[in-house]
């Protein structure tokens, strides 16, 4: 015989796998009748197991009728003898009890019963639901251009996953937004194809797979099965088919080989140490130059660039603030629980173990006090600490949107007899500096106002005590907790905003009066957004007319956190990798003329 297996065997015969009418042509379980045939009851082939009938399938020991499936006896009937195209038939013609589609049920089963027509390997099943929510972030992300911190949380209370399991869909999220671009640069020496080649929906679902299998304590088994079923039942059985080789090619080797690997092919030549650490550590390479200019700029060790881009990657714990006159430090520590710990750095701050969730806590409900990176917190208690000449009672937040600093400085006026005066240009963000300084103390807050930063100055020139300019910036300090801002942004974003930034710390500087202050404060080390935008401004405001002087940033903190780590110089720069804050940047201006 020419055919393996027989003429009748799964790889040659003339049939195939759909049973002929010739014994064991074809058949793949055929009977003992011509050649081949397994799995047989007495008949000549078909591929259902057949029986004795041309092309039937387990027959019992009639002659079967024409491609009947497992044939008794009956003709017609199901499991009958010999009943032509018999498909388990009774004894008698045509059966008892079948569905419309010939099938047979038991005398005590009737009515009507729900059928799948798909193959096995097609049928969906229910996707985990903390996995479902993690794709579903995801997608949203690149197809809105949304935030992950806004799009997750209201996602997981609509669906109702608590504990655990909203803990798993955070860092599940958030880890493989943060290490895109390494599994990116892994995924591409496994798919076979360019990843622009692959559809967006199966892209994401690897990048989960991958964080899972190289990222997270996942075992290989579950991180494979679990993402192939959750592209099953959301793209389809063909692309589960992909993801489930290309994800068991993943998990073939451990995450320091991986590594090995994408960082000499981003660095063939062992020369190109900012090519090397861009890709094992997941930054575009223009932030990673960016990163190590601003190091090396703001007085630290270019060496230290690993250790920042690794700060980077890592999941920042949740800070609160417990707002000064409203909230007691102490309290808010002892509501937050056992593992809750003081804030290293300000003397406001409370540090959550493990995350947490600070919805549940009564002083967070009632916006006496709220999450606040701890960064965040040093540079507006800086501003209300800076010294100035002459009277205190005007404040102004140049740009005050979402409302986490107004706040903290509201707390603060309204214990010093000042008011606050809170400008933000997005009416929709201006809603939240309301709802952030609702708690505040009563004639605390002036106003909440929508309007142009740069236009304040020349509206309401000297009108204000102290400054807060938190300048727009590429957010390049706070990668951490804005997992996707660092494949957003590009080098033509730093023009645009480097111009803003100029324009606002402008009108800061004509807004405040001679002898007040201003902050200038970025979440973002980069030199063109931080030391070279003062330069620019500053120097415009000395040709306008304006005088100003550069206060010590560096001993006005080392007042409110004396451990702090600083280099001697008069601005001030924060690190994640260094002081576990966001990387914020703050310059202290004293206007004299």
């Amino acid at each position: 015989m020419s055919a393996e297996r027989g003429q009748g065997g799964r790889p040659g015969g003339q049939g195939g796998r759909s049973g002929g009418q010739g014994g064991g042509q074809g058949g793949r379980s055929g009977g003992p009748g011509q050649s081949g045939g397994q799995r047989s009851g007495s008949g000549q082939g078909g591929r259902q197991h057949g029986g004795s009938g041309q092309g039937g399938a387990r027959g019992a020991s009639g002659q079967g009728g024409q491609g009947g499936q497992r044939g008794g006896s009956g003709q017609g009937g199901q499991r009958g003898a010999s009943g032509q195209d018999g498909r388990r038939g009774g004894p008698g013609q045509g059966g008892e009890h079948r569905d419309a589609a010939g099938r047979q049920r038991p005398a005590s089963r009737q009515g009507p019963r729900e059928r799948t027509a798909a193959a096995p390997s097609a049928r969906r099943r229910s996707s985990d639901p903390a996995r479902t929510a993690a794709f579903d972030v995801l997608r949203t992300v690149a197809d809105s251009d949304a935030y992950a911190n806004l799009v997750l949380p209201p996602l997981l209370r609509e669906r109702g996953i608590r504990g655990r399991d909203a803990g798993f869909a955070t860092e599940l999220a958030y880890g493989t937004l943060r290490l895109q671009g390494r599994y990116d640069a892994i995924l591409s020496q496994c798919t076979g194809r360019p990843l622009e080649q692959v559809d967006p929906p199966v892209l994401d679902a690897l990048r989960l797979g991958a964080h899972q299998l190289l990222g997270m304590r996942v075992p290989p088994h579950a991180a494979v099965s679990e993402t192939v079923g959750l592209v099953r039942e959301q793209v389809g059985a063909g692309p589960a088919q992909f993801v489930n080789a290309v994800l068991r090619a993943v998990s073939r080797e451990p995450l320091e080989v991986w590594l090995d690997r994408i960082g000499d092919a981003a660095d063939p030549g062992g020369s190109d140490a900012v090519a090397r650490l861009s890709a094992v550590d997941s930054h575009p390479a223009w932030v990673t130059r960016a990163l190590r200019e601003a190091l090396v700029g703001h007085g630290r060790d270019a060496a230290e660039l690993g250790d920042l881009l690794a700060a980077d990657n890592e999941a920042p714990r949740v800070s609160l603030v417990a707002r000064p006159g409203l909230a007691d430090r102490d309290d808010l520590l002892a509501a937050a629980g056992p593992d809750a710990t003081p804030g290293r750095w300000a003397p406001t701050a409370v540090t959550l173990a493990g995350g947490g969730d600070p919805a549940g806590l009564p002083a967070v409900r009632a916006g006496t006090a709220g999450v606040q990176d701890e960064g965040s917190q040093l540079v507006a208690l800086a501003l209300a600490d800076a010294p100035l000449d002459g009277s205190d009672a005007r404040w102004l937040d140049l740009c005050a949107g979402p409302g986490g600093k107004a706040a903290l400085l509201a707390a603060l006026a309204g214990e010093r007899g000042a008011r606050l005066v809170a400008n933000e240009v997005q009416p929709h963000r201006a809603r939240l500096v309301r709802q952030a300084v609702a708690a505040a103390p009563e004639g605390a807050v002036e106003d909440v106002r929508v309007g142009d930063g740069r236009e304040v100055g020349d509206a309401e020139p000297g009108g204000y005590d102290r400054v807060l300019l938190d300048a727009p910036c590429t957010g390049l300090g706070a990668l951490r907790r804005r997992p996707e801002s660092r494949w957003r942004r590009t080098p033509s974003d730093l023009a645009q905003l480097t111009a803003l930034q100029r324009d606002l710390l402008g009108s800061a500087l004509r807004a405040v009066r001679v002898g007040g202050v201003v902050a200038y404060v970025t979440c973002s080390p980069v030199l063109a957004e931080t030391r070279l935008a003062v330069v620019d401004a500053t120097r415009a405001a000395r040709k306008a007319g304006l005088e100003v002087e550069v206060l010590d940033a560096p001993s006005v903190l080392h007042g409110i956190a004396p451990g702090l780590d600083l280099p001697e110089r008069e601005d001030a720069q924060l690190w994640p990798h260094a002081h576990g804050t966001d990387a914020m940047h703050l310059t202290l201006l004293r206007r004299t003329a």
